[in-house]
């Protein structure tokens, strides 16, 4: 040392003896500590001042620490014997660095880090909020208590801690960062254990129990039974339907429950709700008998109809047929939507099967019992054309009242291949009420009656041999052609009375729209059939004519001779397509 060889060269200087040097050498080396940074000291205070304590820690120099670090100033006198905190042998200016504050802390630390390691249980005091939990004051120090260990029960408002002294244990000490984190959660864990021990020794079937709504889920219900969840499943919360738990329960909310079933290996508790109020379907036939109006809500759409929830736990279905008299309802949500408030009636109750059935339209009189007096077979009435089929054409007499004209009911003259060649969709239509069948809720219509039957008068103008000029083609087909005849009527002309000699094409010589030249070789009004020939027409006519009608549709060179001998029927008949309707 510095101060040991100077002394040593005065001890020198003055001639003390070799012994007596060392001697003296011991007694000034005693007089200073073995001390390291770092480290916590005994001091003792030699100076109070405004701003600083000076304390002496058997240094060569004494320390300063600021008057702030001394919590208990004013019980502080000079000669009191202090614990500081050496951080420094000497700074930037030579001066010994210590601190009271870091002294107070490291024996917290110290007490805090065996508390750790013995899972003694610290007392501390919440003190703020921080991200994700809160900062605790713990003997002096910071410590962070996450929000997940503040209590076995999610926390939703960690304010309410704010200032609330609580009970912690010491679950993560980080010596480099100096950072503790603590837990309130387990000591409730552990309070609770005997009291889970407890509940799940003496549970029983049948238990009722109350408990708070812990959590919902989608599928149900968590309840906390005093240190034991169990689970309310969606379909146990109510008889009635309930489309999520959150519309039963409310989360903190004290509920009733009753032990469905449990495992006490897997610690599982199935509870319900529901079970601790009266089936409602007992003494229902009483209490709504068939012909009850009844008033309820639309909880659910099918397809074919309506679900109607009459009180909790009882619903009933409105078809979508006992919904209108009149309208075709395809869907329900023509006539309801969800949610909606609706009457009706009962019509049919199966209390074993637990099904109703409901109605809308028995609310109302049924139209169709007053439908003849409005509708009397023979009357006319103009419809708005709602929809065409193959077989017909569905008139709307007015909203909800439909007849049908069938194709064989559209002409008297034309054959009808497909009820667009007469009318469309949106048409207004005169009709005639053929029949009405009340059971079946059909009207049978005619579109041709509104006019008389015209084949009285075809009778007599195309009786057979009547010569026909001015008909023209309307349809080609394979065994001939259709034509219109001057009265409007069709007529059929096979292809044995259109050439003498076969036609290999006839769309290729005939088009729609040519005129040709006929006689009426057969007429049946029964079956409203006329059948016609070019050949028959011809016979007996000028070989330029014949020249003509060969010529304009390219046919076989044709003479009058070969007209004559042409035999009328040679085929045995004529084909189903010269019937009209």
């Amino acid at each position: 040392m510095v101060e040991a060889t100077h002394m040593t060269k005065q001890f020198g200087e003055r001639e003390y003896s070799e012994s007596e040097y060392e001697e003296l050498k011991k007694l000034y080396e005693g007089t200073l500590s073995s001390i390291s940074e770092g480290e916590i000291v005994k001091g003792r205070i030699v100076h109070i001042g405004d701003n600083h304590v000076t304390v002496d820690i058997g240094f060569k120099s004494e320390g300063t620490i600021p008057v702030a670090e001394f919590p208990n100033l004013q019980e502080l006198k000079i000669g009191d014997e202090v614990e500081v905190f050496l951080e420094s042998v000497e700074n930037k200016d030579g001066q010994l660095m210590l601190s009271r504050k870091r002294a107070d802390f490291m024996r917290v630390w110290e007490r805090v880090v065996k508390a750790h390691e013995s899972g003694e249980v610290l007392k501390g005091r919440c003190v703020r909020r921080t991200k994700g939990g809160i900062v605790v004051d713990l003997l002096g120090i910071d410590a962070f208590l996450p929000g997940s260990q503040i209590d076995v029960r999610p926390v939703r408002d960690f304010d309410a801690f704010i200032g609330r002294e609580m009970e912690f244990r010491v679950v993560k000490v980080n010596h480099p960062s100096e950072n503790v984190v603590v837990s309130h959660k387990v000591l409730v864990e552990e309070e609770l254990a005997e009291q889970r021990k407890a509940i799940l020794e003496s549970l029983e079937k049948g238990q009722i129990l109350e408990g708070h709504v812990k959590a919902i889920t989608d599928f149900g219900v968590f309840v906390d039974l005093g240190g034991v969840d169990g689970l309310v499943h969606i379909t146990d919360l109510s008889w009635g339907r309930v489309n999520h738990p959150s519309e039963a329960v409310k989360l903190d909310q004290t509920i009733n429950v009753v032990v469905l079933d449990f495992d006490k290996e897997k610690k599982r508790i199935s509870l319900g709700m529901k079970q601790l109020l009266p089936h409602p379907w007992e003494n229902i036939d009483l209490k709504y008998p068939v012909g009850t109006k009844v008033k309820g809500k639309v909880v659910s759409l099918t397809d074919y109809g309506a679900f109607v929830e009459i009180e909790k736990g009882i619903e009933g279905l409105i078809h979508i047929s006992e919904m209108s008299w009149t309208q075709h309802v395809k869907h329900p949500s023509q006539v309801v939507s969800m949610g909606q408030v609706v009457d009706a009636v009962i019509l049919s109750l199966d209390k074993d099967g637990k099904k109703i059935s409901l109605g809308m339209k028995q609310l109302e009189p049924d139209p169709w019992n007053t439908l003849l007096e409005k509708y009397p077979v023979g009357s006319r009435h103009t419809g708005t054309v709602r929809n065409l089929t193959n077989f017909g054409v569905f008139v709307e007499l007015e909203e909800g009242v439909d007849g049908l004209v069938h194709i064989s009911d559209l002409s008297w003259t034309k054959k009808v291949r497909h009820p667009g060649e007469v009318v469309k969709k949106g048409d207004k239509i005169e009709v005639v009420i053929l029949n009405i069948d009340i059971d079946q809720r059909r009207i049978s219509l005619g579109h041709k009656q509104i006019h008389g039957n015209p084949w009285d008068a075809f009778e007599e103008a195309y009786k057979v041999g009547t010569e026909v000029e001015g008909a023209k083609v309307v349809r080609i087909i394979e065994k001939g052609v259709i034509v219109e005849l001057p009265l409007g009527v069709d007529g059929f002309v096979p292809l044995s009375q259109i050439s003498q000699t076969p036609v290999k094409n006839i769309a290729e010589s005939f088009k729609v729209g040519d005129t040709l030249p006929l006689k009426v070789i057969e007429f049946d009004k029964d079956s409203k059939k006329i059948v016609l020939s070019v050949l028959e027409y011809l016979r007996g006519k000028e070989q330029a004519l014949v020249d003509e009608y060969v010529n304009t549709h390219r046919l076989s060179p044709m003479t009058l001779k070969d007209v004559v001998e042409s035999s009328f029927g040679s085929e045995g008949g004529f084909s189903d397509e010269a019937g009209s309707n």
